[in-house]
């Protein structure tokens, strides 16, 4: 069995071949899929996906940092209605992002500060996007901690100090498709951490692993992400697919 912690199948992208989609990932193990939010653009289409497929596709609630705008404080209000309405599996995604646009960095930082504060009144893990960002995401993390977090640093593409560093805090890695990447390094950092706090995703349709790069990613090309990471380790891709599962199963309390 495997889980895609991390895809948004839910978008356009997907609008004529979304049944097949959940299928191929079925036919492929994968037997669950978890659902990050982006901003309020995206709640409704998420929110008739998870309905749909109950058993296999989970919703999370949050604001996506590159959605922090001029309207942030009202998405971030649209967040807090929808948490306090009905149960999500996490708090997510939410972050900061400073390689696409820095204007609103400070709005960034305080909407993750926000979001953390959301996370742990429902007792809730919490999704971090972190691109171009480790710095700024571990000081608001150091700033608010108190105790040990529960989560997932998704697509996770820092060294092996960043790594040690978010595990230190509670975190597992999502680890995708850049693993996969020839020079992006990152399977550097999993030889050095191994498979014991990973967790594996697609963050579809995005981050497409090798042979499939350039194309759409889908919940069912998590199969090559497990196997590169097995190669890398020199385990089986069973021993990636139990441990990482069982990983996720204990940060976002899948049954």
């Amino acid at each position: 069995m495997l889980i895609d912690t991390h895809s948004h199948i839910y978008l356009e992208q997907f609008n004529d071949d979304l049944p097949e989609t959940i299928e191929r990932a079925k036919a492929n193990n994968v037997q669950k899929i978890l659902l990050p939010n982006i901003d309020s653009s995206s709640i409704e289409s998420m929110m008739q996906l998870a309905s749909a497929y109950p058993d296999t596709c989970y919703a999370m609630m949050g604001l996506h940092p590159t959605s922090v705008n001029e309207t942030w404080q009202a998405e971030l209000s649209l967040v807090e209605d929808w948490l306090a309405k009905q149960a999500f599996i996490a708090v997510g995604e939410i972050g900061i992002d400073l390689y696409w646009d820095t204007t609103f960095k400070q709005q960034q930082i305080e909407v993750f500060s926000k979001q953390i504060d959301l996370a742990r009144k429902y007792d809730l893990p919490f999704v971090i996007h972190s691109r171009n960002s480790f710095d700024e995401v571990f000081q608001v993390l150091d700033e608010l901690r108190d105790g040990q977090y529960k989560g997932v640093f998704h697509a996770f593409s820092g060294n092996e100090e960043q790594a040690r560093r978010a595990i230190e805090l509670g975190f597992k890695l999502g680890i995708g498709g850049v693993v996969s990447y020839k020079n992006a390094g990152l399977d550097k950092t999993v030889a050095a951490i191994g498979i014991d706090e990973l967790v594996l995703e697609t963050d579809a349709p995005y981050l497409t692993p090798v042979p499939f790069r350039g194309k759409r990613n889908e919940s069912s090309y998590i199969k090559h992400i497990a196997e590169k990471i097995a190669g890398i380790l020199h385990i089986s891709v069973d021993e990636v697919a139990d441990v990482t599962t069982k990983n996720a199963k204990q940060v976002f309390g899948i049954n």
